[in-house]
């Protein structure tokens, strides 16, 4: 991959580094991942088109025209790009209710909205976003994943029943599926749940094989030979041979205030799986992972699937783990993925024909029942259980709302945790470690000393607007609490900035010691926060001269100075 002494347009352009690295002995290991995720992606794409409710050739663009672009701008070495379960569902839960019914209009908008995904992708890269994507922490997206997982799982248990289903929510689909459960079609759900059974037995037993295309290939050989659609068994019907015709997507079908919402929470969503996947990648084979060019990459991507009438796509974690495991050494392997795929458009859709839905259901399930990660639930719930409240907010807010919805409101619920985190920090009241000159919290660790006359705290945080107001009521509080009260001293070697809110609590803090007759002292200020001090006038009642000093050496003086009083 490109490095930062390669010339500007390779960085822009990483086919260029790649290629001219390309060694010949590689061709085999890329044909056969090419081939290997081309066999993966049939039937999942098929899958995840039929959740996004659009025609199953739908999902196929997707990967094959994906993968080009991806191939074309990405970083990312093992990184396949397509349809994703989550996106899926974004587009199914939110294009509808915009194409009013119109078939032909779900399809261009959700074109429209991977090319809205494309430009969103491109101001990201021009505005180095990428830094914006962190605010949103794991837990959010532990919580969001399963929210997700379980939304995605109630929409395809109507296919594994033979029932009609409906409903729009989580809560709305399960009261629906509730009311028809006497309607269950016995063959349909044997057909499910054997696929699914031989889906999960492949995954344990056979890991990194194509198991989903020989399950569809067994599927459609029992329906075409037993006549199992002449039954009333659902299958995919007809479709549709031939490439993708490329075009220009339909614009004007919504407002800008429609479509925004969409784009954003699908390149939310397509970044951060893709780099979290892509970055797992990199550190497995010892490259570095340009997270800025991903969005180049993210873009390319989603920009070749709208012209191919395709819906937004991403990079995924299982698909690349097929893609690593069949052997990928470069991108080589998405092109001659995607060329598979274009020769199976051509000659052998018509082999798909007899596929049963409930066999799809089963292969969504068997993607999507991981997303449902209750073990790192549990973990949250013992370990921190405001990340467990992050994680349950982001959640309920998916089964409640909707994925579009859900994952903007966990995203916003992640900024504000962050914000609650810094309003409350923990505020150390330092005592002496026995038999040492050392001090420490006294909070956390036992039998510490406490200090004769002196409260010495440290905040272990910047002191910003957001906590400053926090820190002052703590200290005062304290005060309060203690007698014979000489000196306080505030210990910053844990603060590694402040502002002027800061600054301004430090002299109301000073102005309340002062009137109680208390000394004031400060310790430990780093660089920048001498100079803010300095500015704001804490020279004037403080000794500056001790704000470079260590709160054990100022401690260690006042001590000599007691004794030499005393004496």
């Amino acid at each position: 991959m490109s490095t930062p002494s390669d010339p500007t347009w390779t960085r822009f352009f990483p086919p260029a580094g790649w290629l001219a690295a390309y060694r010949g002995e590689w061709l085999p290991s890329d044909a056969i991942a090419g081939v290997t995720l081309a066999a993966y992606a049939i039937p999942v794409s098929l899958a995840y088109a039929a959740l996004a409710g659009l025609p199953p050739q739908i999902g196929v663009y997707g990967y094959m025209l994906g993968g080009i672009g991806y191939a074309l701008l990405g970083s990312s070495r093992q990184l396949a790009i397509g349809p994703t379960s989550a996106i899926s569902l974004m587009i199914a839960g939110t294009v509808g209710a915009l194409a009013g019914g119109d078939a032909v209009r779900y399809a261009q908008i959700a074109s429209l909205a991977a090319f809205a995904v494309a430009v969103l992708c491109l101001i990201a890269w021009l505005f180095k976003l990428s830094v914006l994507v962190r605010l949103v922490s794991d837990s959010i997206l532990v919580g969001f994943k399963a929210g997700a997982g379980l939304t995605i799982i109630m929409s395809q248990l109507p296919s594994l029943l033979g029932v009609a289903g409906g409903g729009h929510s989580f809560f709305d689909r399960a009261v629906k599926l509730f009311g028809q459960l006497g309607g269950i079609d016995p063959l349909v759900l044997g057909i499910g749940a054997v696929a699914l059974l031989l889906l999960l037995l492949g995954e344990r037993l056979l890991p990194g094989k194509p198991v989903g295309i020989t399950v569809v290939a067994l599927a459609i050989a029992l329906a075409t030979l037993l006549g199992l659609p002449a039954l009333g068994v659902p299958v995919t019907g007809k479709i549709p041979e031939g490439l993708p015709v490329l075009a220009v997507p339909t614009f004007g079908l919504l407002e800008f205030d429609d479509l925004f919402p969409l784009a954003a929470g699908c390149v939310l969503l397509a970044y951060i799986e893709g780099v979290s996947a892509a970055r797992s990648f990199a550190a497995k084979h010892g490259y570095s992972l340009d997270v800025r060019q991903e969005f180049l990459g993210l873009g390319a991507a989603n920009l070749a699937a709208a012209f191919g009438h395709g819906y937004p796509v991403a990079g995924g974690l299982s698909q690349s783990a097929v893609n690593d495991n069949a052997g990928a050494r470069t991108p080589l392997a998405l092109v001659i993925c995607s060329v598979t795929l274009g020769l199976c458009l051509l000659f052998f859709t018509g082999l798909l024909t007899n596929l049963p839905k409930a066999v799809l259901a089963a292969i969504v399930f068997a993607a999507v029942y991981r997303l449902v990660d209750v073990r790192a639930l549990l973990r949250m719930w013992r370990v921190s259980r405001i990340d467990f409240y992050a994680a349950a907010i982001a959640l309920i807010s998916v089964l409640l709302l909707g994925i579009l919805q859900g994952v903007l409101l966990a995203s916003i619920a992640s900024i504000f945790l962050l914000l609650a985190r810094a309003s409350r920090p923990n505020v150390a009241f330092l005592g002496r470690l026995p038999g040492s000159g050392r001090y420490s919290d006294s909070a956390r660790h036992e039998g510490v000393e406490p200090l004769v006359g002196i409260i010495a705290f440290r905040p272990e945080a910047s002191l910003l607007y957001i906590n400053s107001e926090t820190i002052l009521e703590t200290v005062l509080t304290a005060l309060r609490t203690s007698t014979g009260v000489r000196l306080v001293i505030c210990d910053l070697s844990a603060s590694p900035y402040i502002d002027l809110a800061g600054a301004s609590m430090l002299h109301d803090l000073y102005e309340e010691l002062a009137s109680r007759k208390v000394a004031f002292c400060i310790v430990g200020a780093h660089a920048q926060l001498r100079d803010l001090l300095r500015a704001e006038g804490l020279a004037d009642k403080t000794d500056s001269s001790h704000w470079l000093r260590s709160l054990d050496n100022l401690l260690a003086d006042d001590q000599v100075s007691s004794a030499q009083r005393t004496a």
